[in-house]
């Protein structure tokens, strides 16, 4: 069973952005350290192109093969006219309202999220599922959830967008591993419970 991932970036009171989902004041704290720490722990979750312009294209995937995303997540990407933001990952963008993908590389999920989710994490395959944000689509997915890695920056925002919006219940998780870089971003892994 492969695993499914919430890499995620959030404050230190646990918001991903403010109200309108905006992160752009955790653009501060992405430094050489963070940068060589992405490249050497989690390549394939920064973009196709981020990749490229940081020189690292070349590095082989090493934790996930497939992203899931939101649409306001996708809607980032698409403003800069870009259709397959991660074009060295298998993508998957959950949406309601955006009936076709407009790359042959992206699959739109319309319906029953969570059964498509479990058949991607039935596959076989030595890689995981890299869930990439949207409270929303986290909070859909939160019984599914396998792996938490928690990129906290060190900033308050004071309102925003928590991690997961879901009525349900967040199940446990154990803490597995925290590292902290030297600009004060704290990276901590927690596993599910089971």
């Amino acid at each position: 069973m492969r695993k499914l991932t919430y890499f995620i970036a959030c404050s230190i009171d646990g918001f991903i952005g403010d109200p309108s989902g905006d992160a752009s004041s955790m653009f501060a704290f992405v430094d050489e350290a963070f940068i060589a720490f992405i490249k050497a722990e989690y390549p394939e979750t920064m973009p196709t192109a981020g990749r490229r312009a940081m020189g690292f294209d070349d590095v082989p995937n090493k934790r996930f093969d497939t992203i899931v995303q939101g649409r306001a997540s996708y809607d980032l990407a698409l403003k800069e006219g870009i259709t397959s933001p991660y074009a060295h990952l298998r993508e998957y963008v959950a949406s309601r309202t955006l009936t076709e993908s407009p790359d042959p590389h992206v699959e739109i999920i319309s319906s029953d999220l969570v059964g498509r989710v479990r058949a991607l994490k039935a596959e076989d395959g030595d890689l995981g599922i890299y869930l990439c944000g949207g409270s929303d689509v986290a909070g859909q997915l939160i019984d599914e959830i396998d792996e938490l890695v928690i990129k906290t920056y060190p900033l308050v925002l004071g309102s925003g967008m928590p991690m997961f919006r879901s009525a349900a219940a967040v199940p446990a998780f154990t803490l597995e591993s925290v590292r902290t870089l030297d600009n004060g971003l704290v990276v901590r892994t927690y596993g599910r419970k089971r």
